[in-house]
Parts: structure tokens; C-alpha cells; sequence
């Protein structure tokens, strides 16, 4: 499967996916991952940064509201057609492309910071798009993206619950089973039943890769990988939140940081 065929599927997505993470169905995203991902993000304030599969926009206009100058790219034109929408309601001064991360239609050293929240994962030819994203950036800058952990969200992942309903282990299978384009299907668990039945369930090419392979993609490029963030909801959020509740088990979600080295005199 090719970046047109992606592009495809994400595109037959936006719309729905729009509609149900504005309304709030997108629990582990904006309880847990978003929030430990700008956690974990340096300062930006003043910095041009570029966000990766921006989709709809929400994470892009979080960046930009903690002062960087912010440029989002997404493949599906749904998606940036909903951002600038929002952009337009709310300016904060975001650029929103339709563009493919394989071939970014901007100069050398252009970004000082790349960020990429839960993108890289499904797309083909994950090393070109680090490459690409490694040559977009000035030296000394970073990439930080987010994707499903390779080690606990293989291609078989089951939640094994004790007789109250509560996640007690994570059985993963398959963890060495690359793969490039298997689509899945479903829909977030949040949605209510009667609204579930009106929606095509999202369509998702998967592109899984072990932990090694993604370190040494990230290592080829050029980058120098400076931190590791594994998102764990606390009790307060489990309690708020039980559908996240899983993560205490074991993570669902992996946040990496790697910095392209400053140039050298």
C-alpha cells in the first residue's frame, strides 16, 4: 500500500472522525495522550514549528496557543478543510497545507521543532517520512511524535479482565509481524450505540513495526534520540476516565523525542 491508497482511507475518514473527537468521543486522546505529549513537549514559545498529520487541527492549535508559529500538513483535504475552518473562527495564525510527509513541500532547515501526534504509525515508508522531517528541520532542532506502542499494541492486543470488569493484563501477539497496510477497522468506544449504528466504522491502514526497527529508522535519518515517554493514566484520571483505566497495566502509547545535531563549526 502506497501513500495514494492512504490517503484514500483517510480521506473516507475525516468527516466522521472530525464530528466524534469534537464531540468528545476521543477519551484516551484528550484525557491521556495529548496531555502527556505537551507534557512532555520543550518550550516553543517564538519557534516555527510543523505538525505531521495535523488532521482536524486540535493538537496544531494547542501548540500554537503556547506561542509557536505553527504550519500543519495532513494527506486528506477533508481534514485540512475542517482545520482552516476552525483556523478562521479562531486565528492563531496557523498555515494549513494538504501535503504527504514523504515528499514535504518545504525547504531545508525551514522548521526549528516537528511534532507528529499518532501519524507516523499509518504511514508507508516510515523511514522516508523521518528522513524528510530530518531535513525540514534547522540543526538543533527536534521531532517529537506519538505512536501505539510497538511492544503492547501489535497487530493482537486483548485486555484480559477479572470477574469485576476490571483490565487485570494486557496478551499481545504478533509483535514481529511487520506489517504494511492492514486495515482496521472500528470506531471509538465512547460513541453511544445509537449513534454508532448511523456511522461506517473509520478504516485505518496500519504499518506496525518493532521497537528496534523504529529506533533504527530514527537513528538512520540522522536524529539523535533524546527521550521516551510511555503515557500512564493516574488514578484521578482511571477514576474520571475508565476507559483509560487499561493504561495502568500497561502502556497503549509511546512519545519519543529526537533532536537533529546542531551543526558543528
Amino acid at each position: 500500500m502506497d501513500s495514494r491508497d492512504v490517503a484514500v482511507h483517510w480521506e473516507g475518514n475525516a468527516e466522521t472522525w472530525t464530528r466524534t473527537t469534537r464531540a468528545g468521543h476521543d477519551v484516551y486522546r484528550d484525557a491521556l495522550n495529548t496531555p502527556a505529549f505537551l507534557a512532555m513537549l520543550p518550550p516553543v514559545e517564538g519557534l516555527k514549528g510543523l505538525d505531521v498529520g495535523c488532521g482536524e487541527g486540535a493538537n496544531t492549535r494547542s501548540i500554537a496557543g503556547r506561542g509557536a508559529r505553527m504550519t500543519g500538513i495532513d494527506i486528506a483535504p477533508t481534514f485540512i478543510r475542517h482545520a482552516r475552518e476552525a483556523e478562521d473562527e479562531a486565528p492563531l495564525g496557523i498555515d494549513y497545507r494538504e501535503a504527504d510527509a514523504l515528499a514535504l513541500p518545504f525547504a531545508d532547515a525551514s522548521f526549528d521543532f516537528v511534532t507528529a501526534f499518532m501519524s507516523l504509525m499509518d504511514m508507508p515508508e516510515q523511514d522516508r517520512a523521518l528522513t524528510e522531517m530530518f531535513r525540514v528541520l534547522r540543526p538543533g532542532g527536534f521531532l517529537q511524535f506519538s505512536i501505539l506502542h510497538p511492544c503492547f499494541v501489535p497487530p493482537k492486543r486483548r485486555n484480559v479482565r477479572g470477574e469485576d470488569g476490571e483490565v487485570r493484563a494486557v496478551e499481545v501477539a504478533d509483535y514481529f509481524k511487520e506489517v504494511d497496510g492492514q486495515v482496521e477497522t472500528w470506531m471509538f468506544s465512547d460513541v453511544p450505540d445509537e449513534e454508532r449504528e448511523r456511522l461506517d466504522p473509520f478504516s485505518v491502514p496500519r504499518f506496525h513495526r518493532t521497537l528496534s526497527n523504529w529506533v533504527a529508522m530514527i537513528c538512520a535519518a540522522g536524529f539523535l534520540i533524546q527521550r521516551f515517554g510511555e503515557p500512564r493514566a493516574s488514578d484521578e484520571t482511571a477514576r474520571k476516565h475508565p476507559l483509560v483505566a487499561d493504561t495502568q497495566v500497561a502502556p497503549i502509547f509511546l512519545h519519543i523525542r529526537a533532536g537533529k545535531p546542531a551543526a558543528t563549526v
